[in-house]
Order: C-alpha cells, then sequence, then structure tokens
C-alpha cells in the first residue's frame, strides 16, 4: 500500500454515508480513509486542518465549451480551468463545438488534446460529436476515450456543428447502442422554433416567445420514442422547461435509459427580472419564469434531474451586442464556470436544501453521467479531489476577478453565499483564496469499467 503523504481535517466532511468531523488520509493521489477527525496522523504526513470549512468532493462540471482551439478569444484551456480551479471544479468535460475543429473525429480530438495537454489546471474529458455523416466516426472516437456524443436537433449556432435530421438522429442512436455509447441531446424542436414569433430588439419577453417550452417539450418526447425504439442511452442537456418533467420520469419507469441534467442560471435567474437589453443573461433554451423554477428545483428534490452542471458557454463582449441590446442578434450564453458552486448554495440554502444535495447534484451525478468512477465522492479509493468551502460567507460578484476569458457573467453584481477557500486535486492543492497554482491537470478518457 502507498504511504500516506496528507491528511486534511474538518469538522464538516461530506461523504457518501452524510457530513461529519474526520481526518482524510491521501496517498499517491487517491484517498485511503476516512478516519475519525481526532485519529492521530502517520508519521511523515502533512497535516491540513480547515476547521468549521467544509471539506467537499471537487466539483464534476460535464457542460463546458471551452472552445480551445481556433475560437481562444472566446476561452481557452488555461482561462477555463483557471477559472474551474478558482470556483472548486476540479474535473470537466469539454464539448465538441465552438473549437475548430469540432471534435466529430479521431484526428480532430487529438489536436484538442494536444492543445490542452499542457494547460489544464484541472483534469479535462472530452465529448464527441454526431453530426450529418459522421456516424462511421463514432466507435473510433468511443474507442479513442471520449465520455460520449452531443447532438443537436437545430442550428447549434456555428455552421461547423450542423444538426442531425431525424433520419441522421435514429442512425446514430443504433449506431450507439451497438457498444452502449451515451448520446447528449441540445433537445429543442426545430419546426416550432422556426414557427414561434421571432421580434428582434431588447424585449426579453420577445426573446422568451421565440424559445416556447412546447420546442423543448416535443424534441425530448420525440427523443424519448427513439431511445424506447432503438435501446440507446440519452442524456437531456440543460433542461430549462420543467413541463418535460413528466415525460422524463415516465419514460425511466418504462426502462428507457434517459438521464437529464439543468444548469445554475436555470435554478437562480428568473425570466421575470431579466432587464431588457441585458443580453448577459441570453442562452438557449432560455431563462424562463419563476414557478417553472420552482418546478426544476422540484425535479432535483425527486431525482428525475440528475445533474447541475454549468453548460459555460462565453464569447467576446462584441458578441454579447450590448452595443444594442439586441436579444435576436447577441450569442447565447452564460458564464458561470468558477461561480455554480456558490450560486446554487445560495439558492438551495434559501430552499431548505442541504450542502449534502449539492454534492449530490454538482459531484456525485455528473460524475456518474460520464462514468468517472474514481470522482465525485469523499471515500477511500477516489481520487483525492477537493473542495473546501466557507458556506457561510458571502462574496459580490465582480466580473474583473473571474477567470475565465472574458469579464462578462449573468451574476454579476450579485452577493452570493459560499467563498471557495482551496482547491485539490488528486492531493495538491491546485487553487488557493482564488489563487491558481501552475497546470497540473490530467487528460482522461472514457472508463472502460468500474
Amino acid at each position: 500500500m502507498p504511504e500516506v503523504e496528507l491528511v486534511l481535517r474538518s469538522r464538516r466532511v461530506i461523504t457518501p454515508d452524510g457530513t461529519r468531523a474526520a481526518a482524510v488520509t491521501v496517498a499517491d493521489g487517491r484517498i485511503a480513509a476516512v478516519l475519525p477527525y481526532d485519529t492521530a496522523p502517520p508519521a511523515g504526513a502533512r497535516v491540513e486542518d480547515f476547521g468549521d470549512d467544509v471539506l467537499l468532493p471537487g466539483l464534476v462540471d460535464t457542460h463546458v465549451h471551452v472552445n480551445d482551439p481556433g475560437r481562444t478569444e472566446w476561452e481557452g484551456f488555461a482561462s477555463a480551468t483557471r477559472a474551474a480551479a478558482a470556483g472548486g471544479v476540479t474535473t470537466l468535460v469539454d464539448m465538441p463545438l465552438n473549437s475548430i475543429p469540432p471534435t466529430t473525429s479521431v484526428g480532430h480530438l487529438d489536436v484538442k488534446r494536444a492543445v490542452a495537454r499542457a494547460k489544464a489546471h484541472v483534469d479535462v474529458g472530452f465529448w464527441g460529436g454526431a453530426v450529418p455523416g459522421n456516424v462511421q466516426e463514432l466507435r473510433p472516437l468511443h474507442d479513442a476515450g471520449v465520455f460520449g456524443f452531443k447532438c443537436f436537433l437545430l442550428h447549434s449556432g456555428v455552421d461547423e456543428f450542423p444538426p442531425l435530421g431525424p433520419d441522421e438522429l435514429e442512425r446514430a442512436m443504433v449506431e450507439l447502442a451497438g457498444f452502449d455509447g451515451l448520446l447528449i441531446v441540445h433537445a429543442e424542436d426545430p419546426h416550432l422554433i422556426d414557427g414561434a414569433p421571432r421580434q428582434p430588439g431588447p424585449r426579453y419577453a420577445d426573446f422568451l416567445a421565440s424559445r416556447p417550452r412546447d420546442a423543448e417539450n416535443t424534441a425530448i418526447d420525440g427523443l424519448i420514442r427513439l431511445a424506447r425504439r432503438t435501446g440507446a442511452r440519452v442524456h437531456v442537456l440543460h433542461l430549462s422547461s420543467a413541463d418535460a418533467l413528466p415525460l422524463i420520469a415516465g419514460a425511466r419507469r418504462d426502462g428507457v435509459r434517459i438521464t437529464a441534467e439543468t444548469c445554475p442560471h436555470f435554478l437562480t435567474l428568473t425570466a421575470e427580472e431579466v432587464p431588457d437589453g441585458a443580453t448577459e443573461f441570453k442562452c438557449c433554451p432560455p431563462i424562463r419564469e419563476a414557478a417553472n423554477q420552482d418546478a426544476l428545483w422540484q425535479g432535483l428534490a425527486d431525482g428525475t434531474i440528475d445533474a447541475i452542471v454549468s453548460d459555460h458557454s462565453p464569447c467576446t463582449p462584441d458578441l454579447k451586442r450590448f452595443d444594442t441590446g439586441d436579444f435576436a442578434e447577441a450569442w447565447g450564453g452564460i458564464s458561470s464556470l468558477q461561480l455554480g458552486l456558490p450560486a446554487i448554495w445560495t439558492a438551495a440554502r434559501r430552499r431548505g436544501r442541504s450542502l449534502e444535495d449539492v454534492v449530490r447534484w454538482m459531484c456525485t451525478g455528473p460524475a456518474q453521467l460520464a462514468g468517472l468512477h474514481h470522482k465525485g465522492a469523499v471515500e477511500p479509493g477516489r481520487d483525492a479531489d477537493f473542495a473546501v468551502l466557507a458556506p457561510d460567507e458571502t462574496f459580490t460578484v465582480d466580473p474583473a476577478d473571474l477567470h475565465h476569458r472574458n469579464p462578462v457573467t449573468a451574476y454579476a453584481g450579485r452577493t452570493l453565499h459560499g467563498v471557495v477557500r482551496s482547491s485539490w486535486l488528486r492531493g495538491r492543492r491546485i487553487a488557493d483564496h482564488g489563487t491558481v497554482t501552475e497546470p497540473t491537470g490530467r487528460l482522461l478518457e472514457r472508463q472502460r469499467s468500474a
């Protein structure tokens, strides 16, 4: 057995068995044991005592648009993973689009990995992409270690990552079912979006009307029917319409292999509070009304929604069209990679939820989705990835203090509960009070077995 080189103590350690005072021992980058708080440390081991600050697993964010290479002026691996580390995220999985090239072949995956390798402050994995004409690339990408395959059912926003039509979607699902691959889907129906009222300008209500709930609900219903027929595993990305929750729950009861995620902005921001012209709030699907948000929280509570992930999708400030405030023209995406934990904790505590709930939604759930069996929990055998949180302290969000590349965020000026004191990756401190160390992250591949 490797020798214990580090002991992390806290009066509040969140484990799969609950929150307790504990001493977590680390050997060779893994958690060796979770012991009573006052256990004598092994000879030679370094001890860090966090007192009443909470020791929780490092967050796993499986929905991040890094955009590197090709659009690094939007975001890059160096800046994105710095932001992740500062926010308590120790593992992220990069989306296959907005970079050039997109991750739609093994050759393109190799390009992505070469760019990311020396820049990663946290561990980084990759989703592949399912686009028209690349069904023959899916199995090779799977064998090369991607965690699954993303597709769109409508225009993605970038021409090099086109959507799948109905027949192409079914072909991709049949192919993935053959090797138990995972399809992750931006589920909005293109025909309902095309038929929705489209009124350019700064009124948020007009933009919201252009992305109706029915577009999500119809797309998810169709996805369920295809999953039932093909046997494929499917995952609904960034769920914003709570109307779809009964569809998802019913499909699961019938044995359909479907999971779903939602995002901090859908759980903490509401349509009623978005100012006209404030395009930093634009995302697709959109931030909806407060009553819808309440139903999403209920979906988390009852387990219909499996995970909370950022959908960090930044761009340069000019693409947000702050000059006109036109929601129709602005890029859709919210930058929140560094803020997800405090944003969710602020809302969760107000709703009577616990930090144990937050860990289930932001650590364990995403790790299970991606099959990252060594991440997402404080228990022996897992990677020694941690976030240390002062849950009762507050701070006010200043975009200039954030590590992602462009100082734009919908959370600007908001006061949030939960200050991330430090982040740890395989037993090494990678962030300390917002200061991030040199890159030590690894590139991850899909694990073949538990």
